[in-house]
């Protein structure tokens, strides 16, 4: 079933915080109890007239509703917040109480899954990985490689599953993340499956499913570049292609919560076939399984070749960069496709930031600046600040680490209010 199963203990970081830094409308609906909480939270620590200062309320609401936290075991005092003069004590601040849950967050996919195991204030106590066979699965195989991953990553932090609180998990496909459904995903052999459902029965816990270019960009919101800046996008190029959005600080999923689908927006019509049946798509042209399709006639590798794309893709890349014309020939074409994407989004969405994130980042060839170029030239710029693009070349804890965002808000709203975001 699994070929290989690795994992790593991983240690506590300091309190820096974690999840977005600026309020967006969900959080003037949160109860002030969990607005104080989720504000410690996000600064690592801070003081009581810290919090009066970002929530604009009063000193005596302020000390009334931490010291209900405190109670509750949610906050606690330290201290260790610098003093602003010379005289007295230091302040004291007030962080979150790590042990008070803990989640896990994993990231499905063709080759390899990956799991991280994270406390209540958002540090990553653990993490693994697990080798898999890169064919469409029944869901009970799924479960079972999801059952040996968190299996591997409880043991490394010392949990069991009675110390953990919820779970997310982000996939490739289409995912309904308020119902738990997967219309359709290319991990699955089956369509229109119930893996929410599915999962609770056979664990127990809570199961917040999304869409793995979703995942990456909580990852950016609540632990990377995002976390200060209201709009952006992420733009994942893997084994197919990924979009998430953040608009007014919060993550963007449509009104179905399915939308976003850049990998399969139409740049072709009859064009090549996409693994999701239709053809056309830009993933068809750009993900990792279109460009392998095409480097086995570059490299004149047999069809059958059982050579995974990734191993494909590598030969690919050394080929382009040793001076293969045909080689060079495919990255070029991918960057152009690359740019339509871009300059799609721009145009639909006016991001102050594009994040090109995912494993295929270290081609450059992607995102050269002939990409960038071609993609401001199919934008209407005019007076327009021209779009910044940066590129984070994230390894599969980040997808991991992004899931762990979403059982970390159903654990809080669960903990200290109704709403979920």
């Amino acid at each position: 079933m699994y070929d290989e199963i690795t994992a790593e203990s991983g240690e506590s970081e300091g309190p820096t915080g974690c999840g977005p830094m600026l309020p967006s409308e969900s959080t003037d609906s949160k109860p002030l109890r969990q607005q104080i909480f989720e504000h410690v939270r996000a600064a690592g620590r801070a003081a009581r007239t810290d919090v009066t200062r970002a929530l604009g309320i009063s000193a005596g609401s302020a000390t009334t509703l931490t010291a209900d936290l405190i109670t509750a075991n949610l906050l606690r005092e330290v201290e260790g917040l610098p003093r602003e003069s010379g005289r007295g004590r230091p302040p004291v601040a007030l962080e979150v109480v790590p042990e008070g849950h803990h989640v896990i967050g994993i990231k499905l996919s063709d080759e390899s899954h990956s799991a991280v195991l994270t406390d209540f204030a958002g540090r990553m106590l653990a993490d693994a990985s697990l080798q898999t066979q890169p064919t469409p699965k029944s869901l009970d195989v799924l479960l079972e490689e999801i059952d040996a991953l968190m299996d591997l990553v409880m043991k490394s932090a010392g949990k069991s599953l009675s110390d953990i609180s919820a779970v997310g998990i982000g996939m490739s496909g289409i995912v309904d993340f308020e119902t738990g459904m997967v219309p359709w995903s290319p991990l699955l052999v089956d369509r229109d499956v119930d893996m929410a459902n599915a999962f609770v029965s056979r664990f127990g816990l809570p199961l917040l499913l999304d869409n793995d270019a979703n995942v990456l960009t909580l990852a950016e919101l609540w632990f990377g570049a995002g976390r200060a800046m209201p709009d952006f996008a992420v733009v994942t190029i893997e084994h197919g292609v990924g979009m998430g959005m953040v608009l007014g600080n919060q993550l963007f999923r449509g009104s179905r919560g399915m939308g976003l689908e850049l990998g399969h927006i139409k740049v072709q019509l009859d064009g090549a076939l996409c693994r999701c049946g239709q053809r056309g798509c830009l993933e068809a042209y750009l993900a990792d399984y279109a460009l392998a399709r095409e480097a086995a006639t570059a490299l004149h590798r047999n069809p059958r070749n059982l050579q995974s794309p990734a191993a494909m893709l590598e030969a690919l890349f050394a080929q382009a960069k040793s001076g293969n014309e045909a080689a060079l020939t495919i990255f070029r074409r991918a960057g152009r496709y690359l740019s339509v994407g871009l300059s799609n989004i721009i145009q639909l969405f006016d991001p102050e930031l594009i994040i090109l994130s995912g494993a295929r980042m270290k081609y450059d060839y992607l995102y050269a600046d002939e990409v960038l170029a071609e993609m401001q030239k199919l934008t209407l710029n005019d007076g327009r600040t021209p779009c910044r693009v940066e590129i984070h070349a994230w390894g599969d804890l980040a997808w991991a680490r992004g899931a762990t965002a979403l059982a970390l808000t159903a654990v809080t709203d669960a903990a200290l209010g109704e709403s979920r975001t």
